[in-house]
């Protein structure tokens, strides 16, 4: 259990933390600023996201500066990801700020994606994430983050970034989904 790996554990400890600020009301009232007006509980449940988001880039920064990528951290790197993604995506549907459908479907290409890890972890191979599933999990990161804070900033100039974020955010995760599929597929295709 090397420091990155410890560092994803973490993560997945956070999220429940994350959920109880953005589900309880602590009554602490809410705060006007940039154009957003947001529930205190929601600001830092926005935050505790945002930090475990970042998280997510040191873990993988020190393991590989320091040569510590290991199956593990391979493994529970994307499963902490995709639980505070999953999770987050659902708080937003909850609240009414994001499309079901929108997150159905990437909920979906989650699901379908450890699958397939799975099944290449069954033949002996553990797969990284490749650079476009990075650039999916900076667009999700983004778009969540922008859509908890109530599209702070932007909603001054009546611009709806938060909204664009997350239709980025779902091409390229239908993108980077359709990718690692296709360039897994000779698992799919083997009928053995």
């Amino acid at each position: 259990m090397n420091l990155p790996n410890k560092i994803s554990l973490f993560r997945i400890f956070l999220i429940p933390i994350f959920m109880l600020f953005m589900l309880v009301d602590f009554g602490f009232g809410e705060l006007s600023l940039l154009g957003a007006t947001i529930p205190v509980g929601h600001l830092i449940g926005a935050i505790i996201f945002i930090f475990a988001s970042i998280t997510d880039f040191i873990d993988g920064y020190i393991a590989r500066k320091h040569n510590l990528v290991t199956n593990m951290g391979k493994f529970l790197d994307p499963l902490a990801d995709k639980l505070l993604v999953s999770a987050a995506l659902i708080l937003l549907v909850e609240f009414d700020m994001a499309p079901a459908w929108v997150v159905i479907i990437i909920i979906s290409r989650e699901f379908a994606v450890t699958g397939l890890r799975l099944i290449l972890a069954g033949g002996g191979e553990v797969v990284a994430a490749n650079q476009l599933g990075k650039i999916k999990m900076w667009t999700q990161t983004v778009a969540i983050s922008a859509l908890l804070l109530g599209n702070i900033g932007f909603a001054l100039i009546g611009f709806p970034f938060a909204t664009i974020m997350l239709y980025v955010c779902l091409v390229f995760t239908v993108w980077s989904g359709y990718d690692y599929f296709y360039l897994n597929r000779r698992v799919l295709l083997d009928s053995k």
